[in-house]
């Protein structure tokens, strides 16, 4: 079946020039000193923010020099067609919204800490993108309103491109057990059937017909990643999911590996004692760890899920992270792996030429030769929906994974797993106040 249709629009390359005045105002802070941003708006989607970096009025700024993406927009077949029907038919051209400021972001006592410097529009006409790339700008444009010889020029690149993705929908709870179904347009076809189980402090080793393990090596990793022993107290362990395509064979599983534990005197999982997921992918007659997800519940106002996913190479000591971020526990949210123009690897970013071999090593010392395959992973990678707590809807997640690294059916699979590991962490990281649901619980030891 034929992936969906997806364009990335993408806003990068941001920089700020600012003339400086001979005799400047008391009032006005020079941003060399104070931090720019912006606001990037597109009709009908969130607004975005992102920092702007300021280089000294003298400065060039080449067009081959390599800057992290500020905003993606992500857009499937129904927004290009809402869009290009309100440029064509709506009585007004299509235009990218940039507001840019200086100060800090954020508000203090209600009143917004920036100052409006400029404004840009962007026309954007997003007809035929999703087979061709457009670039719509890249280049300084002047902006404010004083005189043209002293304003201020803002550097932007906007650009779409085609992005095609494989969606895939759970037809029901991953704790139910629901088949998966791939979905191009109004055509939904099963491909993956899951199975939720418990694994018992007895058989710490999931187990297949299809597919056997050999006890040593899957206890090694096991033990490795995860807690072998039991721990008192208020605790969710032992939860696993696995991933069968159509012919039954397994061919991806995430297996909570450390139980999630309510911290000391409280009734939550702790961001310091998370509890974490490995995803598995067959390999050699065993399981093999592809990455490792870790969730917490955060404290605070937002009392959000934290997480963090790292890949875990072979031959590396260290996982490489991918994402880290939070969602809402009442509402639920996005879970986005989307590294843009880099890779984040042990609080690092990266830089990845879009122009090099995507399995080409780097020489910069944050990619060895034991970790240069896993730069393949770049731009957007993968996305799933979650479910919040107060949802009145039941959770049937939506996942939609780049083509580009969809090579066969195990790695769609993994990406399925991983989508069903961080929804059933929301469940994981409930309060241990509150009850979960009947099929999270073992008959043997209800838990609540």
């Amino acid at each position: 079946m034929d992936p969906c249709p997806f364009v990335r629009l993408s806003v990068c390359n941001l920089a700020l020039k600012i003339p400086v005045a001979s005799k400047p105002a008391r009032s006005v802070v020079h941003p060399s000193s104070s931090p720019c941003f912006c606001k990037i708006k597109l009709k009908n989607f969130p607004l975005q923010t992102a920092v702007v970096p300021c280089i000294l009025p003298e400065s060039q700024f080449p067009d081959s020099q390599v800057q992290s993406h500020a905003a993606s927009f992500h857009l499937n077949k129904s927004d290009l067609e809402k869009l290009v029907a309100k440029s064509l038919f709506g009585g007004g051209k299509l235009y990218l919204q940039i507001s840019i400021y200086t100060g800090r972001r954020g508000s203090t006592c209600g009143v917004n800490s920036g100052r409006l410097l400029g404004k840009v529009d962007v026309p954007l006409d997003l007809a035929g993108t999703e087979s061709r790339s457009v670039l719509f700008y890249n280049g300084w444009i002047v902006i404010g309103k004083e005189a043209k010889n002293s304003s201020a020029q803002f550097h932007l690149s906007v650009k779409a491109e085609p992005d095609p993705r494989f969606v895939f929908q759970f037809d029901g709870e991953p704790e139910c057990s629901p088949q998966v179904f791939q979905i191009q347009g109004n055509i939904r076809q099963p491909v993956f059937t899951c199975k939720f189980s418990f694994r018992t402090p007895g058989d710490r080793n999931q187990r297949s017909r299809s597919l056997p393990l050999e006890h040593s090596s899957s206890r090694g990793w096991l033990s490795s990643f995860g807690s072998e022993r039991e721990r008192p107290g208020k605790e969710r362990k032992g939860w696993s999911i696995t991933v069968h395509d159509l012919s039954g064979s397994p061919v991806a599983a995430a297996s909570m590996v450390t139980p999630f534990v309510a911290s000391p005197g409280s009734d939550r999982v702790s961001r310091s004692n998370p509890g974490s997921w490995l995803i598995l992918r067959p390999g050699d007659g065993t399981w093999k760890p592809w990455g490792r997800l870790e969730a917490w519940r955060e404290r605070g106002s937002a009392d959000g899920l934290g997480y963090r996913f790292e890949l875990i190479p072979d031959s590396a000591a260290t996982g490489i992270v991918l994402a880290e971020s939070t969602l809402s526990c009442s509402k639920g949210g996005k879970f986005v792996i989307d590294l843009g123009t880099s890779v984040s690897t042990n609080g690092k970013s990266t830089p990845v030429n879009s122009t090099s071999p995507a399995c080409s090593p780097r020489g910069s010392g944050d990619f060895g030769y034991g970790l240069w395959p896993y730069c393949m992973y770049r731009g957007f990678v993968m996305s799933a929906n979650v479910e919040g707590e107060g949802g009145s809807k039941c959770s049937k997640p939506t996942v939609e994974v780049s083509v580009q690294h969809v090579n066969c059916t195990e790695d769609a699979a993994a990406f399925v797993a991983l989508s069903a590991a961080i929804d059933l962490s929301i469940d994981a990281c409930r309060l241990f106040s509150q009850k979960l649901r009947k099929e999270l619980c073992p008959s043997q030891d209800l838990l609540s």
